[in-house]
């Protein structure tokens, strides 16, 4: 198919009637109140902390094409607020994607899913984890166009850097079929990918399905699971 049918495609399915997601309920985790930090679109918790106080984990997400600020406000805020929950909004710097990474709709049609800028702003931000928080260990996440940005950031990465990284979480991986469900140069261990059989951005096609929006409850308990199973060693 043709790269402006394709976009086409993209525009018309953005552009129509909002599809309900409803989420599941959510079991409660006993934390103090003032620990659950409201998290909004934006987060730059990584490049305003200071290295006199690293966190317990620090969690960089890429948002999915046109969602706003850097995190967006769909998948990442959910996992970064059970991360909260877990460990505590002050021994948890959230980080988000933005600057350079634009998450615009074209840029899917990209050969590596997104632009080298948006990838290099990725791993600016996984250096610099590793530079302010050598010991601090990183998780990492994307969603749709994000997840290309994450993945190639990643495989870019030195093998230092890529050792920090504990655990990553990918939901409507637009290069799963390409990459085979994994990372390239990455564990497979630390990787985990969330595609719906019936999303088809996952098995080769830029065309957004229903289940493409599907993600919210992944996003809310298995996801958060695997990562703090990999923070903590489990």
């Amino acid at each position: 198919m043709k790269r402006s049918v394709v976009l086409s495609l993209l525009l018309a399915l953005v552009s129509s009637t909002p599809i309900a997601v409803t989420t599941p309920d959510v079991p409660a985790i006993a934390v103090p109140e003032l620990e659950l930090r409201q998290l909004s679109s934006t987060s730059n918790e990584l490049e305003s902390g200071s290295s006199a106080a690293c966190p317990k984990t620090i969690f960089i997400w890429a948002r999915a094409s046109g969602e706003i600020g850097n995190m967006g406000s769909s998948a990442g805020p959910i996992v970064a607020r059970r991360l909260d929950a877990k460990y505590g909004a002050s021994n948890v710097w959230v980080q988000g994607v933005g600057g350079p990474y634009t998450a615009g709709l074209a840029e899917n049609a990209l050969p590596a899913g997104t632009t080298a800028a948006a990838i290099g702003e990725a791993q600016r931000l996984f250096n610099l984890a590793a530079s302010k928080c050598p010991g601090t260990p990183v998780v990492a996440g994307g969603y749709s166009q994000g997840t290309a940005v994450i993945s190639n950031a990643i495989t870019g990465l030195s093998t230092a850097v890529q050792d920090q990284i504990k655990g990553v979480v990918l939901f409507g991986y637009t290069k799963n079929l390409q990459n085979r469900g994994a990372i390239p140069g990455f564990p497979s261990s630390k990787t985990k990918v969330f595609c719906f059989s019936t999303d088809w951005v996952c098995y080769g096609t830029l065309v957004v399905g229903y289940s493409h929006f599907l993600y919210a409850g992944e996003a809310a308990l298995e996801a958060p699971r695997f990562l703090i199973a990999q923070v903590d060693g489990v």
